[in-house]
This record gives C-alpha cells, sequence and structure tokens, in this order.
C-alpha cells in the first residue's frame, strides 16, 4: 500500500485528514513518524493502517493494514492472507456447530517451534506438572485476581448461568463430552479477519480439565476497548503499531494509549516468534491473556501478560 491518510482531532474536536505516500511519510522526522502512525487508516476502505519502515537487507517502507474490508482494492491476496482467511472459516464454523470451544494454549504455531530446548523443557514441566500458581490461567485469575463467585452445580453436575462474565464448574467432575479445541494462532487470524467470535455466546473452556468457561463476548476484548477499571483478565487482541527505541513495549495499532510491557521476557518472546528487529513487529497481529490496568499516572493503559507465561501470546508477523 502506497498511500494511506492520517486522521487527527483538531482544536475544534474535528477531524483533519492528511493524505501521504509513504515515500512522504517516511521522510518526516522519527518524532512526527512515532506521532503519526498509530493514526494511519486505508484510504479505499478506512480500516485503521500501519507503517513499515525500510529494512536494513533492502526491503522498502510500506503502509499496510490487517483490517481492509473483503471488497477493498487494496486489499491484495497473498499465501498469508489465504492462510489467514481460512484459519477464520474454520472458527467460524466451529461458532456454528459447537456448543463450546477450549483455547489450547499449548499448540503451537504452524511456522514457529521453539528454539530454546530449556524454555521447550519449561513449557512441558508446566503442562505436565501444574503449580496452583499458574497451572490455569482461569483459576489463578478467576480465585487470586477476579474473586469469583462459584457457580452452583445441579443434580447432574451441569454448571448454571452466573452473573459473572464466566463461570467456576463445582462439580466432582465434568460431564465428559468432546468439545473442539483451537489455538491461539487460528484463534487471532479470525478476530482479524472478522468472524463473529468477538460477539459471541459460545462457551470457551481457558483449562484442559473444563472447569473454567467464559462467554466468548466477555473474553475476547480488542485493544481499542480495553478498561483498566475491569479487575478481570482477557484475551485482548488486534495489532501492532510500533515498538520503543529498545523493543520493550508494544505500542497497538487500535489504540493509542495502550502499552504492553515485554522487558522482562523480552529475549525468549523475541527467540521464540523469530523477531529480529522492530520493523518484524511493525504491523503484525497480537492476541494474549492478560489484565488491563492504569499506569501510576494514570495517563497510559498497560496490558500485561499473565504470569509472563509465553504459551499465553501469539504474534502473527507480516510476511514480505
Amino acid at each position: 500500500m502506497l498511500d494511506a491518510i492520517c486522521e487527527l482531532e483538531t482544536e475544534e474536536h474535528l477531524t483533519a485528514r492528511t493524505s501521504y505516500s509513504v515515500f512522504k511519510f517516511q521522510q518526516l522526522s522519527d518524532e512526527d513518524i512515532e506521532r503519526l502512525r498509530q493514526r494511519l487508516i486505508c484510504p479505499a476502505c478506512g480500516g485503521k493502517a500501519y507503517f513499515r519502515k525500510a529494512s536494513k537487507d533492502g526491503k522498502a517502507a510500506c503502509f499496510g493494514s490487517r483490517y481492509h474490508q473483503a471488497d477493498c482494492i487494496e486489499f491484495k491476496p497473498s499465501a498469508q492472507k489465504s492462510r489467514e482467511e481460512q484459519d477464520a472459516i474454520e472458527v467460524q464454523q466451529q461458532l456454528v456447530d459447537a456448543d463450546a470451544l477450549m483455547i489450547d494454549f499449548s499448540r503451537k504455531s504452524r511456522r514457529h517451534t521453539p528454539v530454546n530446548k530449556a524454555s521447550t523443557a519449561q513449557a512441558l514441566s508446566s503442562k505436565t506438572e501444574p503449580t496452583p500458581k499458574s497451572s490455569s490461567i482461569s483459576e489463578s485469575s478467576a480465585i487470586s485476581e477476579s474473586s469469583p463467585v462459584p457457580v452452583a452445580s445441579s443434580a447432574d453436575g451441569q454448571v448454571q448461568e452466573s452473573k459473572t462474565d464466566y463461570q467456576v464448574n463445582t462439580a466432582a467432575r465434568t460431564i465428559e463430552k468432546r468439545v473442539p479445541s483451537q489455538g491461539l494462532e487460528k484463534l487471532l487470524h479470525s478476530l482479524l479477519r472478522g468472524t463473529d467470535l468477538a460477539k459471541s455466546d459460545l462457551w470457551v473452556y481457558t483449562d484442559a480439565e473444563r472447569k473454567y468457561r467464559w462467554r466468548a463476548k466477555n473474553l475476547f476484548v480488542n485493544f481499542a476497548d480495553a478498561d483498566p477499571s475491569d479487575n478481570k483478565p482477557h484475551m485482548y487482541w488486534g495489532t501492532i503499531s510500533h515498538t520503543d527505541p529498545t523493543m520493550s513495549w508494544l505500542n497497538p495499532a487500535d489504540s493509542k494509549d495502550i502499552g504492553i510491557p515485554i522487558d522482562g521476557i523480552k529475549q525468549p518472546l523475541l527467540a521464540q516468534f523469530e523477531i529480529e528487529d522492530k520493523r518484524c513487529l511493525e504491523g503484525a497481529g497480537l492476541i494474549l491473556f492478560g489484565k488491563c490496568f492504569w499506569n501510576k499516572d494514570k495517563t497510559r493503559k498497560i496490558i500485561q501478560l499473565w504470569n509472563n507465561d509465553l504459551q499465553r501470546i501469539f504474534i502473527s508477523k507480516l510476511e514480505d
């Protein structure tokens, strides 16, 4: 995409739109690029856009969008887009056919495999020998952070409706019924491609024992809708605009006042997703399980990855 529109709010609370060619935009100062890059949209369909700087190996700077409308003239199908569309179709069909869905956080990407054997061993250990702190997202988040009201069980052991955003099955055992599972990669692609997942009433289990479940519409939250006053964790998703100069923070394209700290997990995270430089993250899709809260001055929202667990995050890089 060679052109994009930058939308800025004026002092009169009006929207000023400025068109940029990628050649003009890349000539701006670094400060102006950082200030404007989260305000870009596709000139044809209005979808949120991103800017990727020229790479050291000669790849040209460009604009792009993960939110093109299907009939947008800027939308150019590629092998990556075709895979994402197939993922979206698969998840959409599960929404139609299934009564519930289980998130398989251990499912590996089709492209990425663990680089560090120690990390792999640790991941397997956490999977086979869970600890009370991190063995189950929902257990730690529900009990330690969200203080849910346990769901009453009926005589047949089925969980009953709750007024909270998710349920806890307190029955001695969960009624055995096959539930399809899905990994973060396909869930992210389905959200980016506009399936009904984020507004669905489908029950989504976040643990293998099927003890904790959420309505999909309460679990999946776009970065633009992140609410620091909501003390419950969620599956936050969207796209990355850019990182800070030290690659310690991810800045979503969906919202200009959110930051995602990765400094404590930077090296293993970059290795896991084969991130070589900042450009690899520009325009990438992102989904993670975490909590949203204000910074000390309440000027910026922070989304923290739950327990810094790399199984709870997925990055979908753009393919050049």
